[in-house]
């Protein structure tokens, strides 16, 4: 597993890959929220759904490791969290093996 660092994070969810299950949302209701279509989306700092496809928030480092483990245990495989300095995404279905 690697490490962030003082590197910020930013997680987004891939609604065409969500199956609705709910698991982010039990993991870190403070980033994640299924919304009325049944889908998961990323919250604001503000609490607001974030619905654009591929928009990402900001993910604070005191629930960084439950935003972690929703990516690894999502169903669906559709978190994906990056570094916001050059977007490689270091947890989720793309990133790389360390």
């Amino acid at each position: 597993m690697q490490t962030t660092g003082d590197q910020e994070l930013e997680v987004w969810i891939d609604q065409g890959l969500c199956t609705g299950d709910g698991i982010c949302a039990q993991y870190a209701p403070e980033v994640f929220e299924l919304d009325v279509d049944g889908l998961a989306y990323v919250k604001d700092e503000d609490d607001e759904l974030v619905q654009e496809p591929g928009a990402a928030v900001r993910v604070p480092l005191t629930i960084l490791r439950d935003v972690v483990d929703s990516a690894q245990d999502c169903p669906g495989d559709c978190i994906h969290v990056r570094r916001t300095s050059d977007t490689v995404e270091i947890y989720g279905p793309d990133a790389e093996s360390a």
